[in-house]
């Protein structure tokens, strides 16, 4: 029997290969990007058309390669930065598997111009396919270039599987953002289509960070810094006030490498405990320096996750340096209150001790007692040391408490004229007084007729409306949600909402790649409602807004909708239209714990029914439910 396992050959492991290291092209653009910073460039440029699909490419000043180097760098597992396997165990580099190159190569048309700088000329190598189609010499600037163009060319269901432009480029600039935020000492460069998208000239970390995400981002900062044996914490957080529902904005780079880290996050929203909000998410930039051989960066395939030896430490370690950055900078309570000087004992009375005041009590003083009896006090207490000092014109004196009171008239004097006629009238007078009769049921009929109540609130979360077969309860929060979104929907589909301006425009600050999220749905949002004035770099200019949403609702239904289409923005226009309209109607419904009147109850209640699927909100849940008379005696049956 012949033998059934065979090996591949190299253009098929290539291509098997790429299904790991290349998904889509933020993939190419991510290797590309850390060869460079692995060659030591300092001045590092991107290039990309229709969102990487058809160019992407990486034009560095690093070192260069040789002749040789050039042509082995495409082979499998060809790498510069290890040895041996002790190595794995020490790494300092980005790229060490040897796996990019030929990966990338195998399905795209791939071209490398590279100069090292005590060569005169360069190499020049054209590969389609795992195919070397091309080697030449060439008269080159130093460092190295690298063109991959059409991606997926030759493997077309991998290629269909790519989302749209907009999606593949939010994408890619996540890649160069965490790069560049990586490596503040390069300066980089990024067109997309022809258009400068970044210029990142070398700086500083806080510098960096504000470069890429514009916006207000400098005063949102607080510092953070801790230098320990086991770990070195530098980077910023985020004053708690700026906390977004998304968690676009965090960073955590170890050893200059971008890593993700649920255990670290939840440290740092440990050091947050008590300053945000329900479901807000702090923005952080963190910078942590571990020994290279205390962590294992060789577990995702992406490596972008990290095994470290010992988490615990860490994460005590990265907690208690957020939480004193936070309270040193003001930002959260601390016990050490500033005391106000004007409050302190004075210097010459620190010895000397309280005096105690003396108290001296007329015993025989009564307030009860007539006008005389109080003069008969009054007199013989003005020798005992409480005189005023001054003699009236009889030549008596009055203490400093006593009060001369005019004589009233006795209580009898209050019913002098009063008839026995009239007051036979008053009591023969028909007085109403207020009924305490105690009924034998909780709601009469009756009254509920007069009063035209059809419906009732209950825990400020369901509203209650009977039927003739029983009752239906409704869930305010989902019904109104419906309610919304088909109002939205019909407004955008029909182009017709109405907007209701603004005395005072509004001025709203978002980072980069928040703008172009919301450059890209303002054609959306417009037939909501809104109304653009101008849209700058870094903030956009609202003069008018929906006639249902408050000034004050506007930054948190913009938030909302950026969280919700922080995966990408759905391709079609129809896609687009129900993501905001769900978005917004999310932010926008009466929440559960909100007091309804009876008559916004019986306005929910015709509204949602009014609606065209009232029976599921627009995430797919029941907004009510029926409960039958029949149901209700079943309960009751023996």
């Amino acid at each position: 029997m012949s033998s059934i396992i065979q090996l591949l050959p190299d253009h098929v492991a290539n291509q098997i290969a790429a299904g790991e290291v290349v998904q889509r092209p933020a993939s190419v653009v991510k290797e590309l990007l850390e060869n460079a910073v692995d060659a030591g460039a300092t001045d590092i440029k991107l290039i990309i058309k229709d969102a990487g699909k058809s160019l992407v490419q990486v034009i560095d000043n690093g070192k260069g390669m040789s002749v040789t180097d050039a042509r082995l760098c495409f082979e499998r597992h060809a790498t510069s930065k290890i040895r041996q396997a002790e190595d794995l165990f020490s790494l300092c580099t980005k790229g060490f598997r040897g796996e990019a190159l030929a990966s990338i190569a195998a399905i795209a048309h791939m071209e490398m111009k590279t100069r090292q700088d005590q060569d005169e000329l360069g190499t020049h190598i054209v590969i389609e396919g795992s195919k070397f189609i091309s080697q030449e010499v060439a008269v080159l600037p130093k460092g190295t270039s690298f063109a991959v163009k059409n991606l997926f060319f030759n493997i077309p269901a991998r290629r269909n599987f790519l989302k749209s432009d907009t999606v593949e480029f939010r994408h890619v600039m996540d890649e160069f953002q965490r790069v560049a935020l990586a490596h503040p000492n390069i300066h980089f460069t990024f067109y997309h289509n022809g258009s400068e998208m970044y210029n990142l000239p070398a700086a500083g970390y806080r510098q960096r960070i504000v470069g890429i995400m514009s916006g207000k981002t400098n005063e949102k900062l607080v510092p953070v810094n801790e230098d320990t044996e086991i770990i070195n914490v530098q980077g910023f957080v985020c004053k708690p006030e700026f906390a977004k529902k998304s968690r676009g904005e965090q960073f955590f780079f170890v050893n200059d490498r971008f890593i993700k880290s649920g255990y670290l996050h939840h440290a740092v929203m440990a050091a947050y405990e008590g300053l945000l909000k329900d479901g807000s998410q702090p923005s952080y930039f963190l910078y942590l320096q571990v020994p290279p051989n205390t962590i294992d960066i060789n577990i995702h395939p992406t490596k972008t996750e990290i095994k470290f030896d010992d988490e615990q430490a860490l994460y005590a370690i990265l907690r208690a340096a957020i939480k004193h950055s936070l309270g040193q900078f003001n930002v959260a309570p601390v016990l050490d209150f500033d005391r106000d000087s004007n409050l302190d004992t004075p210097y010459h009375y620190k010895d000397l001790e309280a005096e105690t005041p003396t108290i001296e009590v007329d015993g025989n003083f009564n307030p009860f007692t007539d006008d005389k009896t109080n003069q008969h006090y009054s007199k013989a207490n003005s020798g005992s040391g409480y005189s005023s000092g001054s003699s009236s014109s009889s030549g008596s004196s009055y203490s400093g408490y006593s009060k001369r009171v005019e004589p009233t008239a006795s209580w009898e004097s209050l019913y002098v004229g009063l008839d026995l006629d009239n007051a036979e009238s008053i009591e023969s007078s028909p007085f109403t007084f207020e009924n305490e009769e105690v009924t034998s049921s909780l709601f009469n009929d009756d009254e509920i007729e007069q009063a035209g109540q059809k419906t009732y609130q209950i825990h400020k979360k369901y509203i209650v409306s009977p039927i003739k077969s029983g009752m239906v309860i409704v869930d305010q929060q989902r019904a109104h949600q419906r309610i919304l979104y088909e109002q939205f929907l019909l407004n955008m589909t029909v182009n017709q909402a109405s907007s209701q301006q603004l005395l005072f425009p509004l001025n709203l600050f978002y980072s980069s790649d928040e703008m172009s999220l919301i450059e890209e749905l303002k054609p959306s949002l417009e037939t909501t409602g809104f109304v653009f004035e101008k849209a700058q770099t870094d903030h956009i200019v609202i003069s008018g807004i929906p006639v249902n949403i408050t000034e004050s609702e506007v930054s948190l239904v913009i938030e909302q909708l950026l969280s919700d289409l922080q995966e990408g923005i759905p391709a079609s226009s129809y896609s687009q239209n129900d993501t905001i309209a769900k978005s917004m109607a999310k932010s926008l419904a009466v929440k559960t714990g909100s007091y309804l009147t009876e008559k916004e109850q019986d306005n929910l209640v015709n509204a949602l029914f009014a609606c065209k699927d009232p029976n599921i909100s627009p995430f797919q849940k029941p907004t009510f439910i029926t409960l039958r008379v029949e149901d209700i005696d079943k309960k009751f049956a023996l």
